[in-house]
């Protein structure tokens, strides 16, 4: 990908973050939707992928979008560092759990629990962590 490219998709971003804070959270969803269509296919092979598709996913998941968000965190989680990273695992569980996917749930907030903590829950719906707490201890 070229500098000017990937200029572009970091400006989108920031943008988008921007708008989030505002709490202008559809117009963020478009701001990041937008970087994500200037990233080359196979985007998860993008060192800029895992920041767009994490940032799509929680824009979607704020906004109720659950099927979407799973998807691009899914997509995130394939990006290169995306395995293993706390708040990629929480957004996904979140989104399984309210799609009713609860076995996929129980893996993904069990691994934001593991590798980020109960801190990374703190703020949120305090059901994701009574969730992933109620389970029985896998060996």
């Amino acid at each position: 990908m070229d500098d000017a490219r990937h200029e572009r998709i970091s400006e989108l971003c920031v943008m988008g973050e921007e708008l989030a804070r505002q709490r202008e959270l559809a117009s963020a969803l478009l701001k990041y939707r937008e970087a994500l269509a200037l990233i080359p296919r196979p985007v998860e092979e993008h060192d800029v992928s895992l920041r767009v598709l994490t940032a799509l996913g929680d824009m979607c998941f704020q906004l109720g979008r659950f099927s979407e968000g799973k998807h691009a965190l899914q997509g995130a989680a394939r990006s290169s560092g995306g395995l293993g990273t706390p708040f990629v695992h929480l957004r996904l569980g979140q989104c399984e759990l309210e799609l009713g996917n609860t076995e996929r749930a129980v893996e993904e907030l069990a691994r934001a629990l593991t590798h980020g903590g109960e801190a990374l829950f703190e703020g949120i719906d305090s059901k994701y962590l009574a969730f992933v707490k109620s389970l029985p201890r896998r060996p």
